[in-house]
């Protein structure tokens, strides 16, 4: 199994930003200048499979200077008042978010699509994200583990099984469809949010976020009407995954109440390593239900496809770094700028992909993506919006 020397550089470099504790933040902030100095970023190049160039160390040492708790201090001169390591922050989340669209749908693609084995690929990225977790809390001065009980291990689960859930789900709509087109439909999260919340976990919703939804739900059908690569397959499995992902966040908001859980966990690297761990091991008895029967075919692929085996490992690390490094992100921001962030990154995705991959860039699709992203962004705002306006 031969795979490119930059593309685990690249992908232990992203997913790294997350790996030291303050006691390693010279160091980082020393790599950083050096980085600085003699390197520079270029954009890998995706032909018959993932490549990347040797300025993957760049990315590699450049993500290190990101990283959780590393770097405390503000920029100087020119960049005074301005937080650097959370701009680092974004600009990694956001690479992170779309090289694993790219690497993800390269291996699905490369594994036969929707009907290869998108269940197998799903649990395997988890299953690399575990180790890599696991990987942090056994190398010296990585990451303090975590002391949770057996009992708030169980209290995990349900928010494990929605992670998994969520994440199977959105892997299946990307190998059905287009990337661009299962990231609009997963943009229309909030409507089943908001009905969960309501019915569910009788937490009720403003009127204003009610009014927002038609906004939301009548850009994903506009952006349907012109999807050359629409699959009812690709649409099911994203809405799906949205119901899971707003189940999941109904639940760990349960679960953050639990006295003394966040100190047992340590920090939020902890946190989603746990849940990654968790995840995998839900998924395995789905994976052998549904693609048990041909495991055999996929090892083969694996050993002696490097499109497949290459991309499924970069997949798994940039979904484990992008996702640990986006929660880190929203946790220093507010929620007007959270709401900005996940707009600008998604059409960040839907484009950028949508243009490497060749996807489908119809003017009606892009303005039922704008509309139904601009509809995301109204629904994530409006509740402050009308408070600033009573007050004044």
């Amino acid at each position: 199994m031969k795979f490119s020397l930059s593309v685990i550089v690249a992908s232990l470099g992203a997913a790294s930003a997350f790996a030291f504790n303050s006691g390693s933040s010279q160091a980082v902030a020393q790599s950083f200048r050096t980085t600085q100095k003699g390197a520079a970023l270029t954009q890998p190049a995706f032909k018959n499979h993932f490549q990347t160039d040797n300025s993957s160390t760049a990315l590699a040492a450049t993500a290190a200077a990101a990283s959780s708790d590393a770097i405390k201090t503000r920029g100087g001169g020119a960049l005074s008042g301005i937080d650097v390591p959370l701009m680092f922050y974004f600009l990694f989340w956001y690479i992170g978010n779309y090289y694993y669209n790219i690497t993800n749908k390269l291996a699905l693609k490369a594994a036969g699509g929707s009907a290869g084995f998108p269940m197998t690929i799903s649990a395997l990225q988890l299953a690399v994200g575990a180790v890599y977790g696991i990987f942090l809390w056994l190398a010296p001065d990585a990451r303090e583990k975590p002391t949770v009980t057996m009992d708030d291990i169980i209290k995990m689960l349900p928010v494990a099984f929605c992670f998994a859930g969520a994440h199977s789900a959105s892997v299946f709509a990307l190998s059905a469809g287009a990337v661009s087109f299962g990231q609009i439909v997963k943009a229309a999260e909030p409507a089943f949010a908001a009905v969960l919340s309501q019915f569910v976990y009788n937490k009720p919703v403003s009127k204003a976020k009610w009014a927002c939804l038609p906004i939301i739900i009548g850009g994903v059908i506009l952006a349907s009407v012109k999807e050359l690569d629409f699959a009812v397959s690709a649409l099911v499995a994203a809405c799906i995954a949205n119901l899971f992902a707003a189940f999941k966040g109904n639940e760990n908001k349960k679960l953050m109440e639990t006295e003394g859980l966040k100190d047992r966990m340590g920090s939020v690297g902890n946190q989603f390593a746990i849940t990654t761990i968790l995840g995998f091991l839900i998924s395995v008895p789905f994976v052998l239900l549904r693609e048990g029967n041909k495991l055999g075919e996929f090892v083969t692929l694996f050993k002696t496809n490097p499109v497949i085996s290459s991309n499924l490992i970069a997949s798994g690390l940039w979904f484990y770094g992008y996702n640990e490094l986006a929660t880190m992100t929203l946790k220093k921001t507010g929620a007007v700028t959270q709401s900005v962030a996940n707009t600008a990154k998604r059409v960040i995705v839907i484009v950028g992909v949508a243009i490497v991959l060749g996807e489908s860039l119809d003017p009606i699709k892009m303005l039922g993506c704008s509309i139904g992203i601009g509809g995301v962004f109204l629904y994530s705002i409006i509740d402050q919006l009308l408070a600033k306006k009573k007050k004044a």
